[in-house]
């Protein structure tokens, strides 16, 4: 799915069921992108999807770190390490510790065993302008 351009909150949320329908336990899924390109936006749009509730409250992960979901789909883990003092702090979160959950990360790249162990890259860009958000999706390792 590379070169996707989402105009609108509307594309997101379609953006977000379409990955969320693809997911599988255990996929571990890296949001990229700089502040304000909409990772939590994606994030909260495939939590709500995996949950199957359009209205389930999503918050940013910034302070907690780590939020966890119990969905339809099994544990959903959404995670923010852009606070992260150290990468050795990561094990204390314990993304990678239940095989079977679905984990959302934004800012891994504070933490390079999170970066390796990827299944799917989603990098989102705010276009020259600042209208809509321009996205590519890869496969992790």
């Amino acid at each position: 799915m590379p070169g996707i351009f989402l105009p609108d909150d509307d594309a997101t949320a379609a953006l977000g069921a379409t990955l969320a329908a693809e997911l599988q336990p255990g996929d571990l899924v890296l949001l990229q992108g700089d502040l304000g390109a909409g990772k939590t936006a994606l994030a909260r749009a495939i939590i709500r999807s995996l949950a199957g509730d359009p209205e389930l409250d999503v918050p940013s992960p910034t302070f907690a770190l780590v939020q966890p979901y119990d969905t339809p789909r099994g544990a959903v883990l959404h995670a923010d390490l852009y606070r992260l003092g150290d990468p050795r702090e990561v094990d204390e979160l314990g993304l990678l510790d239940n095989p079977a959950a679905i984990v959302l990360v934004e800012w891994a790249e504070r933490a390079p065993e999170i970066v390796a162990a990827a299944t799917l890259v989603v990098s989102l860009a705010i276009p020259q302008g600042g209208a809509g958000r321009q996205v590519t999706v890869t496969v992790g390792r």
